[in-house]
This record gives structure tokens, C-alpha cells and sequence, in this order.
């Protein structure tokens, strides 16, 4: 018998997951196995583990389109593998390293291409990642206007390329980024308004 957790996440997450990626024949399978939600992380990065090693045999083989789409979809899932899986931070940790390499190294193949970024904050790094039109790159001079979505509670940067596609199509470049005490380790700073500062400069920069 499927426990109470297990059967809460399905219900609440089901639509925001497929939405973002993940594929509805691999959500009815990976929720359909579960039966504890101690499971939930392990099956999750399972069948992220398939995806990530399809991306890797297609980048391997010169297929950067089909690694770039395998290696997305994996970082996806082991974003949700990891989601609030708080009970197990070391896991939780692990697995998120995962999500983060895994969109990393799809990033070049994606269409059009992003690039990790790295945003100095009060002696800290905040990561995000910036990805400019298809065309963007032809005309070094283009003043684009610049979409920035900054991640919260219990989203990151790995699970944004569905939000990215509609502002990309219609010209717009995005920055997405984690901000302090969120997601990637190394940010652990307390939230504060100044932020909008920083958020501020490096949009300008990335407008040049």
C-alpha cells in the first residue's frame, strides 16, 4: 500500500511535473513502483540515471541535439527526485549535484544554447543560467531585453526550460538564477532586498 506522502506528492505535483518535463509515461511508472516515501529520491534518480546515460552515449556519438534533450530531461528528474526530500539532506545534496552537472552539460545543445553563469553576492557565488534568442550571438551589438527569474522555495534553475520557451521564441533573453540560502551549497546567505542590485548589474551585462 502506497503511503500518504507518496499519494500527497502525486496528487499536488502531477501537473507541474509533466509540465516541466517529465515525461507521463516515466511519472506513471516511477509513482506507480512507490510504495514508501523514502523511496521517492532512489527511483526518481534512477530513471533520471537512463535518461542521463542515453544524453551521454548521444553527445559521445556527435548527436549534440538528442544528448542535449536527454541530458535536460535528466537534470529535471533529479531535480524532482531530490524535491523537498528534506529528510535525507545527504541524498538530497547528492542528487541535486546531479541535476545541476546534468543541465550543465546539456546547456550547449540546447536550442538555443545557455551558459552557466556565475553572479558575485557579498563574498559568496549565486549560479544561474543565461540563454539569448537563436540569432542573438550573429549580432554581437543586439540590445536584447532580458528576462530574469529568480528561483524560490522549492524550485531551481534545472527545472526552467519549460518557462524559458514562450520569452526565447518571442526575442527575449532569460537569467534565471538561485538565490542566497537557496538550492546550489555555496549560496548560504540570508535573503535580503539588495539582491535587486546585483540582479540589476549583471541583467546590463548580459544586455552588452
Amino acid at each position: 500500500m502506497t503511503d500518504a506522502l507518496v499519494k500527497s506528492a502525486m496528487h499536488h505535483w502531477a501537473p507541474r511535473l509533466v509540465a516541466n518535463g517529465v515525461v507521463l509515461t516515466d511519472f506513471e511508472e516511477i509513482t506507480g513502483s512507490l510504495r514508501s516515501w523514502n523511496d521517492w529520491c532512489g527511483a526518481w534518480s534512477a530513471r533520471a540515471g537512463v535518461h542521463e546515460q542515453l544524453g551521454r552515449q548521444a553527445l559521445a556519438a556527435g548527436k549534440n541535439l538528442s544528448a542535449g534533450e536527454h541530458l535536460q530531461r535528466a537534470g529535471v528528474y533529479y531535480h524532482f527526485g531530490k524535491f523537498l526530500f528534506v529528510h535525507d539532506p545527504a541524498q538530497m545534496k547528492t542528487t541535486h549535484m546531479k541535476a545541476v552537472e546534468c543541465r550543465r552539460l546539456a546547456l550547449p545543445h540546447l536550442a538555443p544554447a545557455g551558459e552557466r553563469v556565475a553572479i558575485p553576492f557579498e563574498g559568496k557565488t549565486l549560479y544561474g543560467i543565461l540563454r539569448k534568442p537563436a540569432g542573438a550571438t550573429k549580432s554581437p551589438n543586439m540590445k536584447l531585453p532580458v528576462m530574469v527569474m529568480a528561483c524560490g522555495l522549492d524550485s531551481c534553475k534545472e527545472e526552467t526550460d519549460t518557462y524559458e520557451q514562450p520569452f526565447l521564441a518571442r526575442g527575449i533573453a532569460i537569467l534565471v538564477f538561485d538565490g542566497p540560502e537557496h538550492r546550489t551549497p555555496t549560496a548560504r546567505v540570508p535573503r535580503r532586498c539588495s539582491l535587486r542590485f546585483h540582479i540589476w548589474r549583471h541583467r546590463r551585462n548580459a544586455e552588452s
